[in-house]
């Protein structure tokens, strides 16, 4: 081989050894940038984010508003609190217990957690929902941690706003450790009447309002919502890597009837039945996901309401019901219905027809649901779902403008 093709030989040779080398790197290097993405993309809830609440709450008495649904990773925000050292003397628990398995409503006595020895006071004792003037005297601020859904007639929202108040009548500070809000791509549904203000509903919001529960708080303080027009001290820990198009999973049920993420996107349609006599699947595998009536017979499908944990005394126990089964609907289908009235309209058709009842207590909890008096009428008077759903449209678009102030989180 004569020097010239000796020297291209080793120059394509060359070429070759730093192609592969730079293949190898850049393989490599697209396997560590996946990692960072998935990284990256995780979101982070509040209480995952001690570098920023630590420092803050450090020498202070600690009241934690929390469940089984505060977690970070599968450790409880309780046990990662008290890790780093903080002062945690008292545990709020909501509706369902700092367990989360009570039936809806039930009563739950105060107690100590088993764990800690911390003294847990319950806000759903049936006596009253305001701490005791000796459980004052054991915190100087309160923190919120706990998985909300994103509804006006969801119960933790209620939790926290009445401990808003409690804080500001009593000079404590309020920290909230936010989470995602699993509905908050939608805003949806009426407004309510402050005059139907009740623990299924507290504050002038729509059905779904596309808050996190630290945004929320922020409109609670910033539009004066507290009693008398307190003002509280507040902090919200932000999540990271979230934004309002973030599609979170919850890892955790956050009440025993929303077993899973359809049941979560349908609540906002379903939860209206609770004010009637129609059964919306408690107490069966897919509650806020199937209705029926014993009543309803020209149905294909059936089931039968039974006792079971969360659902102890569940709407129809033990009857046979006929009705609808949208157990087999996708997630994104019942993501884009919102707020669908259909199915209490055709539940409503169907029963008084018959001449049977479809109301519970002269409507007044479906009234208080529904945060809205008209619309029952509208019902009773052959609307439509869709004639309904404008009339809330112009109330909900002023909502979306009145609440811009207070987003966290980028749209």
């Amino acid at each position: 081989m004569n020097p010239c093709a000796r020297l291209i030989t080793r120059l394509a040779m060359a070429a070759l050894l730093l192609a592969t080398t730079l293949c190898a790197c850049a393989a490599k290097n697209d396997g560590n940038d996946k990692n960072r993405t998935g990284e990256q993309s995780r979101v982070i809830v509040g209480a995952e984010r001690t570098d920023i609440y630590v420092p803050l709450l450090k020498g202070k008495r600690i009241a934690l508003l929390s469940n089984q649904t505060g977690l970070v990773g599968n450790r409880h925000t309780l046990d990662v609190m008290l890790e780093h050292g903080l002062n945690v003397t008292t545990i709020f628990s909501p509706e369902h217990g700092f367990r989360g398995k009570a039936d809806a409503g039930e009563h739950v006595s105060s107690s100590v957690d088993e764990k800690t020895g911390i003294p847990i006071a319950s806000l759903y004792d049936g006596k009253n929902r305001t701490p005791s003037a000796e459980t004052l005297a054991r915190f100087d601020v309160i923190v919120t941690d706990i998985q909300d859904v994103g509804l006006r007639f969801y119960t933790y929202y209620v939790t926290m706003v009445d401990l808003m108040d409690v804080a500001a009548a009593n000079g404590k500070e309020f920290v909230v450790f936010d989470r995602p809000n699993p509905n908050i791509m939608t805003v949806d549904g009426p407004i309510l009447d402050m005059s139907l203000r009740s623990g299924v509903g507290r504050l002038p919001i729509p059905t779904v309002y596309g808050m996190t529960m630290g945004e929320l708080a922020k409109m609670v303080v910033g539009e004066g919502w507290l009693k008398d027009g307190r003002k509280v001290p507040l902090t919200v820990v932000p999540c990271g890597n979230y934004t309002r198009h973030t599609r979170y999973r919850l890892p955790v049920a956050p009440s025993p009837n929303l077993p899973n993420m359809l049941s979560i996107y349908l609540y906002p349609s379903m939860c209206y039945f609770e004010g009637t006599t129609v059964s919306l699947g408690r107490g069966t595998d897919w509650p806020f996901q199937v209705y029926g009536h014993p009543d309803m017979t020209r149905r294909a499908f059936s089931f039968t309401p039974e006792s079971r944990d969360g659902a102890k005394n569940p709407p129809q126990l033990g009857n046979l019901c006929h009705g609808e089964d949208l157990h087999n609907m996708t997630e994104e289908q019942a993501i884009a219905e919102g707020v669908n009235l259909e199915y209490v309209i055709d539940a409503y058709h169907d029963l008084t027809r018959q001449g049977k009842q479809f109301y519970l207590n002269n409507a007044n909890f479906f009234d208080k649901l529904m945060g809205n008096k008209d619309i029952r009428r509208m019902i009773d008077e052959g609307y439509s779902a869709k004639q309904i759903r404008t009339s809330w449209q112009a109330d909900v678009d002023s909502f979306r403008i009145l609440r811009k102030p207070y987003l966290i989180y980028p749209e």
